[in-house]
């Protein structure tokens, strides 16, 4: 992912504003959402070959940063989750840190105790997940050592 490409902004305009705060501070004020820590995530995208970031919010574990992709409950993935999918090296920016990682979908052994750990996070993915009847993924994102 080379770094000088331009980005694409989630055009969700929440997202998209949240993602301008982020910047703007280099994710020293702007990196809460709610009272939620998020980091800004750099996919490329799997149609367009554009980079394209949203905000998400996270959760860590064992040096790895973990995401869920809920989608509000919708009955699709989001089109990060796609995205990453067909492309797992990514850019993350945690913070004033940017970084290149890599990600992946959570295997059926790990899933249990991570979900436990992103719905004690973010209570709300508990619900989303009673919105739909598609598994939600659960994404660990580790940076490239």
């Amino acid at each position: 992912m080379h770094s000088d490409d331009p980005v694409v902004d989630n055009p969700t305009e929440w997202v998209a504003q949240h993602i301008k705060r982020y910047v703007e501070s280099d994710g020293a004020d702007g990196h809460r959402y709610h009272g939620y820590d998020s980091l800004l995530l750099t996919t490329r995208g799997r149609k367009s070959g554009r980079l394209r970031r949203t905000a998400l919010i996270y959760g860590q574990d064992a040096g790895d940063y973990i995401l869920v992709a809920s989608n509000g409950g919708a009955d699709h993935h989001p089109a990060w989750y796609l995205n990453l999918l067909e492309d797992p090296e990514v850019h993350i920016q945690v913070g004033p840190d940017k970084f290149p990682a890599h990600a992946r979908t959570a295997t059926d052994e790990e899933k249990p105790r991570l979900w436990r750990l992103m719905v004690s996070v973010f209570p709300m993915y508990a619900g989303y997940q009673k919105k739909t009847a598609r598994p939600i993924p659960v994404i660990i994102i580790s940076p490239d050592r």
